[in-house]
């Protein structure tokens, strides 16, 4: 089995010359651990969020959406690879392994 870690946020975080950098405002607004297989989606996201950082421990595939499937065709990521992502509110987020 393959884990999917999601990390949801609300905004991006400011330097001390106030400039937005690439990572969330802590604390997040909610995390979230997806097991998978066959396709699984995570719960929906917060009304708060607007993009998420995933980390999967394993290479999967992905799609989001409302009620999104995904296929070994759809979006791949690398075992062990995290990436951030724009999100709406209240989607979700499928996963899947892959080779």
């Amino acid at each position: 089995m393959a884990n999917a870690y999601i990390t949801e946020y609300a905004g991006l975080a400011r330097d001390v010359f106030n400039y937005h950098v690439a990572a969330g405002t802590e604390p997040a607004v909610d995390e979230q651990k997806v097991t998978f297989t066959t396709t699984t989606a995570s719960s929906a996201f917060n009304e708060q969020t607007r993009f998420v950082m995933i980390h999967v421990d394993a290479i999967a595939h992905l799609a989001f959406g409302d009620d999104p499937e995904a296929t070994t065709g759809a979006h791949r990521m690398a075992a062990n690879e995290t990436r951030f992502y724009g999100v709406n509110p209240g989607q979700k987020v499928a996963f899947v392994t892959g080779s």
